[in-house]
């Protein structure tokens, strides 16, 4: 596997990292603990290096499914968790960035992962009662006190990036990004991090499966999946964002590959700081993930891409309104 460093910050992983939260968390299909630890452990056996989860995810199960595979190879891998909402009764209740708060969560990760120190710890969503500056100044306390190594924030705005970045240099932005949510190249992320030697983590590389093909307007989506509220996933906006789909395939068919390695070798391609973390819960899913770092994108074949894409117009919101607004702040 092929290692790229995120931005400036001298913290190297594997290509393609491994997203955690689809393993028992979010898309209706829950593997069981043994099973996601096997999971985790194949993707390390494949030379992934990068592995992503949060608190909140379970809440709280997810990181103990990570902690546990990853404990034989500690040394060797990258663990990213995140902070940032209050949680409730094992539901989510609004956002928590205050000081106190933080603190309380990494001492609380630390214990379910089984680590000394978190290798990237992220903001999840930019709380706006609590001052940018606070959140920063706080994990820079925590990165003295060796509980941290690194910063990192999730779907904040550009502005927010440069005032956090201020006080405690940011090592990776996490956002969506994928050739149906392009908002990082034209809302400033991009720009931010290419002048401050940031990295970007892109999460839902795949757009949440629908560029792997798999899944079209005559899928039937599970109540408990929670693709269910988001607006691209009706069967009227997945129709007509199928067209996004067949260019993927066009390419696909030419470079005897895949419409999800495509699509990830597309990410790769765009700066050499970005990596893409697709999550999955099943084998043969990983294996083909990961082979995306091997096909080789030609400028001619990028530049194709980008005139079809550009005619296509993407139907629906990524996510509903209320969970819109916590995002670009």
């Amino acid at each position: 596997m092929k290692k790229r460093m995120l931005g400036n910050s001298g913290l190297e992983v594997s290509a393609l990292g491994f997203g955690c939260m689809g393993l028992n968390f979010s898309y209706g299909h829950a593997l069981s603990k043994d099973e996601g630890v096997r999971l985790v452990r194949d993707a390390v056996e494949r030379g992934v290096t990068f592995f992503d989860t949060a608190e909140v995810y379970g809440p709280f199960t997810n990181e103990e499914i990570v902690g546990e595979a990853l404990r034989p190879v500690r040394e060797q891998m990258v663990i990213a968790t995140k902070f940032g909402f209050n949680i409730e009764n094992g539901k989510m209740n609004g956002l928590d960035s205050r000081p106190n708060h933080i603190r309380e969560v990494v001492d609380a990760s630390l214990k379910r992962l089984g680590i000394e120190v978190i290798d990237l710890l992220y903001q999840h969503r930019v709380d706006p009662e609590v001052p940018i500056e606070d959140v920063a100044g706080t994990v820079k306390d925590l990165i003295a006190a060796g509980k941290v190594k690194h910063f990192g924030l999730s779907e904040p705005g550009a502005q927010t990036v440069r005032r956090a970045h201020a006080v405690q240099p940011v090592t990776a932005l996490q956002n969506e990004y994928s050739l149906w949510t392009r908002g990082p190249e034209n809302n400033g992320i991009l720009q931010a991090c290419e002048e401050l030697g940031i990295g970007l983590v892109a999460y839902s590389p795949l757009g949440k499966g629908f560029l792997t093909g798999a899944i079209s307007k005559d899928t039937k989506i599970s109540e408990n999946d929670f693709r269910k509220i988001l607006p691209r996933f009706t069967p009227e906006a997945m129709e007509k964002n199928q067209a996004l789909v067949d260019l993927l395939k066009q390419i696909a068919d030419r470079k005897k590959a895949t419409p999800a390695q495509i699509a990830l070798a597309w990410l790769l391609a765009q700066k050499p700081w970005i990596v893409p973390i697709p999550g999955t819960t099943k084998l043969h899913r990983l294996e083909e993930n990961l082979a995306s770092a091997d096909v080789e994108l030609s400028p001619s074949d990028l530049a194709e891409i980008q005139r079809a894409a550009a005619e296509i117009a993407v139907e629906g919101e990524r996510y509903p309104e209320q969970l819109m607004k916590t995002t670009g702040l």
